[in-house]
């Protein structure tokens, strides 16, 4: 493998927002790793492997060492209201599908929360969590003052980029994985990275400022990238429970709206696996 030289992302990227970028060989899990480090808002944690890296729901993240990018961003969003800070794993979507699509031909879009796709498979997934707790999809965890840990939220981010196909895994729904390099693409991992952080940057800071999501354009920003919208899906939800009908938007909790077949109400959903069926 050829390591990552966090000089090359550095001299793109630090500025604003990012105050540091850095890369260790290994580590259990860069999320561990920054909400047990705390500091400023800005952190960039890189590694070329991880041995205990987590999905959403406790599901675990495999990679090859070297073939993909996993890492970490800490932030501390004290202006961002506890409802709506379950956008922003939807906005940190956003970002990596448009930085795919600005440095590859690969057309990546967002299955509904946060998973970016290549056409029908899994191309990234990420996993938001502050002090303990999730902030998938409308769920955060609870803010608490400036100076303390409740306000630290990490983001991590795991992209498939040189994973050959055979060793790309399938994840327990069902949704395989697929890798850049699996979809014709070559890419240096460095502009890679830079160009995530900077499509983030773009994104998080008027969302900061100003936490509407229509009012700063990410909420139609991420219904033009959704391939769930319009779908029929399957939504396994907490506690064994599920539902099926039509996915007709994003609301402004960032909350699936989906028809239902039974009754054609429209139920919110938080949290859930989607399951497209056609």
């Amino acid at each position: 493998m050829t390591a990552l030289l966090p000089a090359l992302v550095r001299s793109a990227v630090l500025g604003e927002l990012w105050t540091s970028v850095e890369v260790v060989e290994t580590t259990g899990s860069t999320n561990t790793d920054l909400l047990a480090r705390g500091g400023p808002e800005g952190q960039v944690l890189v590694a070329e492997e991880q041995t205990a890296g987590r999905g959403r729901m406790g599901r675990s993240w495999v990679s090859q060492p070297g073939a993909a990018l996993t890492f970490s961003v800490l932030l501390r969003p004290v202006t961002i209201p506890a409802s709506r800070r379950g956008w922003l794993p939807l906005l940190t979507g956003v970002a990596v599908a448009t930085a795919v699509r600005s440095v590859t031909p690969v057309a990546a879009t967002l299955k509904w929360p946060n998973d970016v796709l290549a056409g029908a498979r899994k191309l990234a997934g990420i996993l938001a969590e502050q002090s303990g707790q999730s902030a998938q999809s409308g769920q955060s965890g609870q803010s608490g003052s400036s100076s303390g840990s409740g306000d630290v939220l990490v983001i991590g981010i795991g992209l498939n980029v040189t994973t050959p196909s055979d060793a790309l895994p399938v994840s327990p729904s069902g949704l395989r994985a697929t890798s850049l390099l699996a979809e014709g693409a070559t890419v240096e991992r460095e502009p890679l990275l830079a160009e995530v952080l900077r499509s983030f940057e773009r994104r998080y800071l008027p969302f900061r400022a100003d936490p509407d999501p229509a009012g700063v354009g990410l909420l139609a920003e991420y219904r033009s990238l959704c391939a769930t919208l319009g779908r029929h899906v399957r939504v396994e939800l907490p506690a064994g429970k599920a539902l099926s009908g039509i996915a007709e938007d994003i609301d402004a909790d960032g909350r699936l709206l989906v028809r239902e077949d039974a009754t054609a109400s429209v139920s919110a959903v938080s949290a859930g696996d989607i399951i497209h069926l056609r």
